[in-house]
């Protein structure tokens, strides 16, 4: 395939929100060969593995743990980066340029989806006598995670688990079981970050405990602290590694040229913002009224729009097949529907991808309808949801 065709920056923004990024097309054996060697770099040698979501709560716990273990990267290598990245006017571009690293703790991002296969690679290149800390994470089963994490409690001097999702009886006992010092937050009160505050035995500095109450404000919704915004946007547009550096270093206090970057970002993704809310429908299933966009968005901006114009719970859908489920103080019912479309998280925000997608031109169908087969199977679910609402009433 044409590089041009995968360089979505050359399109006009509205035939760019409809589609994935370039990452999408690349091979997943191309892919898992990539992070099977940064994974055996990292691992290898390491004093401790922290195996976390790539947000800003899950970074903001490696951050916590790296400064625990005296192992925090330094941050200027990363500013000097990004400056000339500004000064060259390609800030879009930011995984080509990052500099090299080193530190005792490892860091592996993780979804849910792929927390097993993380921790398989743990289990292949760590040393016996390690520290493992799994953050932010809360597996679908426990089978999806037992024999990797089974080998790694027999094999690690410790295993902790620092998460605030909802998870199951089952699935809580038998991670605990194999021998794992699991701290599940209250995920109305705390994010992991907070989790793994109260959880290190560390005298964290004021810095630390300011970082954990600021990711916290965006990642439970609260909205409060306009500091929030910036640490999640910043999340996403870095690398895991630049900004747990840089919130390891500065904290809540981003640098000056951190900021630029962010406020250089934030042009296209309100114009994102704006089209995804555009193209909103809303269906009223059961006793709600659920608001359902398609787009390359920001989801909680979204969902805020589509909360202020009525909608009790939003559902975006995005081109790579995945979905994300907003809810409201009359919809707290996100992590059921996710359940029900291969996915899972919180009563207030989960998300899920929809098993529909056998070969690419279902794909070429889902990015040409916007949607529509997911949107189908998605409210399928919210009505399943009303329906055992109704029958538990």
């Amino acid at each position: 395939m044409d590089d041009e065709f995968l360089d979505t920056s050359r399109l006009p923004i509205d035939r760019r929100s409809r589609i994935p990024g370039a990452g999408f097309f690349y091979p997943d054996t191309v892919d898992e060969e990539l992070k099977e060697q940064q994974a055996k770099a990292a691992i290898e040698g390491s004093e401790a593995v922290v195996v976390t979501d790539s947000d800003a709560d899950g970074l903001g716990c490696i951050a916590l743990i790296r400064e625990a273990y005296d192992a925090a990267i330094e941050p200027e290598p990363f500013l000097t980066t990004l400056e000339a990245r500004l000064s060259e006017d390609d800030a879009d571009e930011a995984e080509d340029d990052r500099p090299e690293f080193e530190s005792r703790v490892a860091l592996l991002a993780a979804g849910p989806h792929s927390l097993g296969e993380t921790l398989e690679r743990v289990a292949e290149y760590a040393d016996s006598g390690i520290d493992l800390f799994v953050c932010d994470l809360c597996p679908d089963s426990y089978e999806t995670v037992s024999e990797p994490l089974e080998t790694l409690t027999s094999r690690c001097d410790r295993v902790s688990w620092y998460d605030h999702h909802q998870w199951t009886d089952e699935v809580f006992t038998a991670v605990s079981d194999a021998g794992v010092d699991l701290v599940v937050g209250d995920s109305e009160e705390e994010c992991s970050t907070d989790v793994a505050l109260r959880s290190l035995e560390y005298d964290f500095d004021e810095q630390f405990v300011e970082l954990a109450a600021v990711t916290r404000d965006h990642d439970l919704w609260l909205n409060e602290d306009p500091r929030s915004q910036d640490l999640a946007d910043y999340a996403f547009w870095s690398g895991p590694e630049e900004y747990a550096a840089i919130v390891g270093a500065y904290g809540v206090s981003l640098p000056t040229v951190v900021s630029e970057y962010i406020a250089h970002r934030r042009v296209e993704k309100e114009k994102l913002i704006d089209l995804a809310v555009e193209r909103a429908d809303f269906k009223s299933v059961g006793p709600w009224t659920v608001g359902i966009t398609y787009g390359r968005c920001s989801q909680n901006e979204v969902a805020d729009a589509l909360r202020d114009q009525g909608a009790d719970a939003a559902v975006i859908v995005k081109p790579a097949g995945s979905a994300s489920l907003r809810g409201s103080d009359d919809f707290e019912k996100c992590h059921l529907v996710a359940r029900q479309v291969n996915g899972g998280g919180h009563p207030k925000a989960s998300g899920c991808k929809p098993g529909i997608y056998d070969d690419m031109l279902d794909y070429a169908h889902h990015w040409t309808t916007e949607g529509s087969a997911a949107k189908r199977v998605i409210l399928a679910a919210f009505e399943r949801v009303a329906d055992e609402s109704v029958t538990e009433a």
